[in-house]
């Protein structure tokens, strides 16, 4: 398989990644910004992301953006924001061609590292102060996104799960922000924030495409720099709480089919030494369609329109999510039970595991087929603090055995049930 040749270097108050490969005709310019997750900052920080894509010092509309974008061969800027284990991540993506495919083609990159510098260090203000118009359009848009969530009932679901799992803990910060934060966020306040963000954040940039090692590090280096002060201290999380008795939260809709979705502390993350046994448990769980679930709730008993099982990987969750008729949450509830049971009493056989473990390798092969999901996986590593290649991620989930299984899987705890269900459903408790 093809191993990435990865050169890290830390300079001007950056992290830089440079990666050369053959594999694209394009070059990815991916920037990660990397702050605590807390309630306070994390609405700045999702309207600032979408503030950043409607121009620059230069192009000082998101028209004009574009038109440049445009010129440069249909490059293209994604800018958004995610959430990774107790961490709130800026994502700045620009993906341009690359000017070695295009004759008679030079100093496209030079263009495209420029822009890219000015949406992030150059952006349109003015007197200390982002355009009141754009802060205004963007509030909009942003409320609308945070709105529509509700209509999402599947991802509505999780996130309220996830609020109701770790309600005293800062992973129950949605990675979008809230709406009561807009009163008192202007264009002045943003601004204040934006520049302590460029201070204070820990940035990653990562250099992905057919280039000259030297060549580029040399032209990103001398571009990219920032003055730095001492970030905020990271929040941390007691991933070894305690779980007493699951906590059930149910809670009432006009919908004809309820949605089941289960949060489980596995006490395990990206770090530690039994995360390719989690991978494969996961798998075996309800990661593919030949997991345990689907073949059981869904094939077997017809009781779920859809039914599977995925891990967050900085924080420990273990989330199953599905769907189902009303009437029947609690049938489903057993059976999820009784296939964990199951896996914990090892009642599975080595030919499911070699196949599960062979899907898990498929998986990461797909994903490092592009360039984005190649970045996502080294910022893994950066956000776990553990260096680990794809070669050895496979080796190490190869050697998983049934019994690596078996006891993850007796470390894993149901915390909470979140039901979201029609009228006929009981009361919440919990």
């Amino acid at each position: 398989m093809n191993e990435y040749n990865i050169v890290t270097v830390e300079k001007n108050n950056f992290r830089f990644h440079f990666i050369p490969t053959n594999k694209f005709k394009t070059i990815t310019f991916v920037m990660k910004c990397k702050a605590p997750l807390l309630r306070e900052t994390v609405t700045k920080r999702s309207l600032l992301s979408s503030v950043l894509e409607q121009g620059t010092e230069t192009y000082r509309t998101e028209q004009q953006l574009q038109q440049k974008l445009d010129e440069l061969y249909g490059a293209t800027l994604q800018i958004d924001t995610m959430k990774k284990g107790n961490h709130h991540i800026i994502h700045i993506q620009l993906e341009m061609a690359n000017e070695k495919f295009i004759p008679g083609q030079t100093g496209l990159t030079e263009t495209a590292l420029q822009l890219l510098f000015d949406i992030m260090f150059r952006p349109h203000v003015a007197n200390e102060s982002f355009p009141e118009t754009v802060i205004t359009n963007e509030k909009r848009k942003l409320q609308q996104k945070i709105e529509s969530l509700y209509d999402h009932k599947i991802a509505y679901a999780n996130e309220r799960l996830i609020a109701e799992m770790y309600k005293s803990e800062p992973y129950a910060t949605t990675k979008d922000g809230y709406i009561a934060d807009f009163a008192t966020i202007d264009e002045r306040e943003l601004y204040r924030y934006y520049r302590k963000l460029l201070t204070e954040d820990d940035i990653d940039m990562y250099v992905l495409g057919d280039f000259t090692l030297n060549d580029m590090e040399q032209r990103v280096t001398n571009l990219f720099q920032r003055q730095r002060q001492s970030s905020m201290k990271e929040t941390t999380t007691d991933h070894q709480q305690t779980i007493d008795q699951p906590t059930t939260v149910i809670e009432k809709d006009t919908l004809h089919q309820a949605k089941l979705h289960l949060g489980y502390r596995t006490y395990c993350t990206f770090q530690d030494e039994q995360y390719s046994a989690l991978q494969v448990f996961n798998g075996l769980f309800g990661g593919f369609p030949n997991s345990t679930l689907f073949m059981n709730v869904r094939e077997k008993h017809s009781l779920a329109y859809y039914i599977a099982s995925r891990i967050e990987s900085h924080i420990g969750l273990l989330l199953v999510y599905s769907g189902v008729e009303t009437s029947e949450y609690e049938r489903t509830l057993n059976i999820i039970n009784e296939q964990f049971a199951a896996i914990q009493q090892g009642e599975f056989t080595e030919e499911l595991l070699t196949n599960i473990k062979q899907l898990i390798v498929s998986q990461l092969l797909e994903t490092l087929d592009s360039s984005y999901g190649t970045i996502e996986w080294l910022y893994q590593q950066v956000i776990g603090e553990r260096s680990l290649s794809p070669a050895q991620f496979i080796q190490q989930i190869e050697q998983v055995t049934k019994e690596d299984v078996i006891r993850i899987a007796q470390q894993i705890k149901l915390d909470t049930v979140y039901v979201l269900a029609g009228e006929e459903v009981g009361d919440s408790h919990g």
